[in-house]
């Protein structure tokens, strides 16, 4: 093992108490989280609480993927509202975690279930005659399940295009793969296989869709760059 990985790993450790600490300082509505980002489909690597369900040895979610498409780039996410498959309200907080070199490799997860306090807050609303809107909060998945992760972001895609996958024009076929590929899906092992097999088209062509967008990406970048010089 090199000395980036024997910090990397010392970080971890140094952390593991952390996580029982927070969580029993916030009592049964909060849960924290550990993540390895060095191993995506068995990220957690100690968990306490049981809001969303993690287990140790689960896989990251799709905020997670997120953070480790944008690399070392990624910067914390703090005090975020997302609401979980059941229906769970949660403020969260995702606190990356850098070696001494500045590499992002995991990240400290805070969920805080709010559920309670929304309804609260809706009643008392209701009781002062006060209109309270209802918040456009988006659903996360949460799954020890790596594979559930990618599915559920697929469908997310496919849904916003609002047509099968054989309905699509090759733009739009690009815009898929180009906004898996910005959530960091093909970051996780065998996910590019998983894809091509829900959409019904071959390794090889989802390997081509995904270099085209990647290309055209890059492209939009460039352009923009030298559109910015006079």
């Amino acid at each position: 093992m090199d000395s980036r990985e024997a910090e990397r790993d010392a970080i971890l450790r140094a952390l593991a108490p952390v996580v029982e600490g927070i969580a029993a300082t916030f009592g049964p509505v909060c849960e924290v989280v550990l993540h390895d980002y060095r191993r995506p489909e068995r990220s957690v690597l100690a968990v306490a609480g049981a809001v969303t369900g993690r287990t140790v040895g689960g896989a990251m979610s799709e905020i997670g993927m997120r953070v480790l498409a944008r690399g070392d780039d990624a910067e914390d996410e703090l005090n975020y509202v997302t609401r979980t498959g059941t229906g769970k309200l949660l403020k969260s907080s995702t606190m990356v975690l850098r070696d001494s070199a500045g590499e992002v490799f995991g990240a400290l997860c805070v969920n805080v279930d709010i559920t309670a306090i929304d309804r609260a807050h809706s009643l008392l609303g209701a009781l002062a005659g006060i209109a309270v809107p209802a918040a456009d909060v988006p659903v996360t998945t949460f799954g020890d399940d790596i594979d559930s992760v990618v599915d559920a972001l697929l469908d997310a895609h496919l849904r916003h295009q609002d047509q099968t996958w054989a309905g699509l024009d090759r733009t739009r076929r690009l815009a898929i793969f180009r906004g898996l590929d910005e959530r960091g899906v093909f970051a996780v092992r065998r996910a590019i296989e998983q894809v091509a097999a829900r959409l019904g088209i071959s390794r090889a062509s989802a390997y081509s869709y995904l270099s085209q967008a990647r290309a055209g990406a890059r492209d939009t970048t460039t352009d923009s760059s030298e559109g910015a010089h006079p």
